[in-house]
Formats: C-alpha cells, sequence, structure tokens
C-alpha cells in the first residue's frame, strides 16, 4: 500500500520520542532507519505505531541499557563509532550493538574486546597484582591484599543527606534517619576499587580514572554498610561535617517536627 495514503494513526512521525531503559532520547524518523535490516529498522520500518510497545506518555519503549544506547543512536546517525577514553564498556556496547542487529558495528568492537582480555590475561600472568589493578572496574567488593592496598593511598568523602520526624510526644512517633542518597566522593579510581559493583556511575559514567568526582553515589543506603566496606580496605575516619534544619510539617506549630541534615564522612588510607 501506498504509505501516502495511510491513515496519520499509521504512520510514525518524523520526530520519535524513545524511552530506552528509563532514559529518554529524541531522534528523527530517517535516522532510526539508516541501517537497513537492523532492529530499529524492523522495527519503525515493517510495523506500524500501534503495534510497538509505549510508555504512560506515549514514548516507544526498549527495555535496554539506557547509557550504552546514547552509542548506538550516534552509530546511527552518521555509521561512526567514537568512544570516550577510558570506556569500559565495550564488552556491554557489543553485545547492545549485537541486539540491535548493528552487523558492522559489532564487527568493529570485537578486536578492542579481544585486545582487551588478552591484555588481561598476559597482565595476570606476568604480575597478580598489576592483574588486580587492571580488573578494578569489574571486581567483587571482597576485600583485598595489604600490600596493593598500600599503593593507593588516598581520601574518600560519604555524604549523606537524611531526615527524620519527631512527633508531638518526643519519646513516641519518632521516625529516625531517612537516608535518600549516599554520596562518594574522591579518585574516581580509588572509589571504584574501594566500593566495586555497588557504585553508581550513571551520574558520571565517563570520568577517567585519574580524575575526581563528586557525582558518584552507592547502590544502598546503610552508612553502616558503606563504613564497614572502607575499614575492611583499610581506611579510617578522620573528619566529619554536618549541618542540620527544622520545618514543620504544616503551619500548626503543634505538628510533627521534620528535621533534615548533610552529613559528610572524610575517611582516609596512608
Amino acid at each position: 500500500m501506498d504509505k501516502s495514503r495511510e491513515e496519520p494513526s499509521q504512520r510514525f512521525p518524523e520526530i520519535i520520542e524513545l524511552n530506552v531503559g528509563g532514559q529518554v532520547y529524541v531522534t528523527r524518523h530517517s535516522t532510526l532507519l539508516s541501517v537497513p535490516s537492523s532492529l530499529l529498522w524492523t522495527m519503525f520500518s515493517q510495523k506500524k505505531p500501534a503495534e510497538l510497545t509505549t510508555d504512560s506518555k506515549g514514548r516507544y519503549f526498549l527495555d535496554r541499557d539506557g547509557f550504552l544506547f546514547r552509542y548506538i543512536l550516534d552509530y546511527l546517525r552518521d555509521q561512526t563509532l567514537v568512544l570516550p577514553d577510558y570506556f569500559k564498556e565495550k564488552a556491554s556496547l557489543l553485545k547492545e550493538a549485537e541486539y540491535f542487529q548493528l552487523q558492522e558495528l559489532a564487527k568493529r568492537l570485537r578486536p578492542a574486546v579481544s585486545k582487551e582480555n588478552s591484555i588481561s590475561e598476559e597482565v595476570c600472568q606476568s604480575d597478580p597484582e598489576e592483574a588486580a589493578l587492571a580488573s578494578t572496574s569489574i571486581t567483587s567488593t571482597g576485600p583485598r591484599s595489604p600490600s596493593l592496598e598500600a599503593k593507593k593511598n588516598g581520601y574518600i568523602t560519604i555524604g549523606y543527606r537524611g531526615s527524620y520526624t519527631i512527633g508531638r510526644d518526643i519519646q513516641q512517633d519518632a521516625k529516625f534517619r531517612r537516608v535518600a542518597r549516599i554520596t562518594v566522593c574522591g579518585k574516581t579510581s580509588l572509589a571504584k576499587e574501594v566500593f566495586g559493583e555497588t557504585l553508581n556511575e550513571s551520574r558520571d559514567p565517563d570520568r577517567p580514572p585519574e580524575r575526581y568526582t563528586s557525582r558518584y553515589y552507592l547502590k544502598y543506603n546503610f552508612l553502616e554498610q558503606a563504613f564497614d566496606r572502607l575499614t575492611e580496605v583499610g581506611f579510617h575516619m578522620v573528619a566529619c561535617s554536618s549541618t542540620g534544619t527544622c520545618a514543620y510539617a504544616s503551619n500548626d506549630p503543634n505538628e510533627d517536627k521534620i528535621w533534615t541534615s548533610y552529613t559528610e564522612y572524610v575517611f582516609c588510607r596512608e
């Protein structure tokens, strides 16, 4: 059937909004069709809009890695691949390229992934401590050897913004410390070494290992868990600072008081 005669509801708009794993992208329809026989080409040329899954706001939904999709979309625009320095997600990006059936992109990524794996194997055979350093970004949160820890001295600052409510009877209805998020500030490589897979890097994903960041946070909300981890790898607390404010839940001063605070703990390993 001539597409020009299709009903508007059966045609895709020129500007497409995508929800990829919670990340919103806006692009042209023609960009999604730039690689024939790819998954996106099939979705947006061989199917009708009503056949695709959408979110609550009508955006086409893809249950994939929202962060890595930026590189998929960049590739679709001009068929070139440009990755930031110290990019540690090549293997994951290869997986995404294969899922979206971008064969040429996958072909370009395979040598890079194979090279990284071979380098890691050579390091492991020559020097176990260098191998541990090379695999920092993928190691678990288990304890490390004291000899390795001694080579990576430095400071890490743990911050959290918490709140608690005190009822009219101070001895009752007290809901203590509710921690919204635990932030991690310090050298990128040191933060990754200490917290491993429990570190959320989504707010600062491309930070080189020798640079510093204040945008990482932990995937859990228990301060004691963070303190235990720091202690396990040889850190000790050297400073602490806190600020607090008080407000009422309503304009009635007899109602509950809500206290909010921001606290930072500085840890050092020498």
